[in-house]
């Protein structure tokens, strides 16, 4: 006996709340070969404004605005398309301005250090990872992660709040095969990246952020 009768004439409907999102993307030689040379022009430390505990951060230049028009301005545009929330609509301003890449470094990242749990300032921000010298299931051989569910060792995390206001998290897993992949993503959502192990080459990423510039109008 069929407990279950189906109704033909009963539509469910599903809803799924806005909500902000992220981009990944990978990197072309071209984009990557810029970024590369961007970094062997660092300049001065930034470690003073980041809240990482780790090695070296230094600023860097994207001359000509190349990467911002051939990468970031595509990506924001495909934001615009991709998500119903969109941090830029959350701005209090009554004019429209234009967006500019305010701040842009690399990381150098040595075993054992990590960066803690934070957000950024503006209205988006990326990572993009230049070199990983560790696979993350080796790395979760370590005794430390060995014995636990949630095997973070080599991880990158984003944190955010569910619509029951439960904490949620969304890893990504670090080895070699993530060189040149760049996470794309509102500002304002936390996240950290936990330390590696038993390895002396460096890890290296870049970030940055993307601000309104309120001097200049649309």
């Amino acid at each position: 006996m069929n407990l279950f009768k189906k109704n033909d004439s009963e539509e469910v409907q599903i809803f799924s709340p806005p909500n902000y999102g992220l981009l990944q993307k990978k990197l072309s030689n071209n984009e990557m070969e810029f970024l590369w040379k961007c970094i062997d022009n660092r300049k001065q430390s930034k470690k003073s404004d980041l809240a990482g505990q780790i090695h070296e951060s230094n600023t860097l230049i994207d001359k000509s605005d190349w990467f911002y028009l051939n990468t970031i301005k595509p990506l924001m545009e495909k934001y615009y398309e991709s998500f119903i929330r969109n941090p830029a609509y959350d701005i209090p301003t009554n004019q429209y301005h234009p967006c500019f890449l305010k701040s842009f470094w690399v990381n150098y990242q040595k075993q054992n250090e990590f960066n803690p749990l934070h957000n950024h300032n503006g209205i988006y921000s990326f990572i993009i990872w230049m070199k990983i010298p560790t696979k993350h299931e080796e790395q979760n051989r370590n005794p430390l992660a060995s014995r636990s569910n949630t095997k973070k060792i080599s991880s990158v995390e984003f944190s955010y709040s569910n619509i029951l206001g439960e904490h949620e998290a969304y890893s990504f897993e670090m080895s070699p095969e993530m060189e040149g992949t760049m996470l794309f993503f509102p500002s304002k959502l936390c996240h950290q990246v936990y330390p590696f192990y038993n390895c002396d080459e460096d890890r290296i990423s870049i970030s940055g952020n993307i601000k309104l510039n309120t001097a200049k109008l649309l």
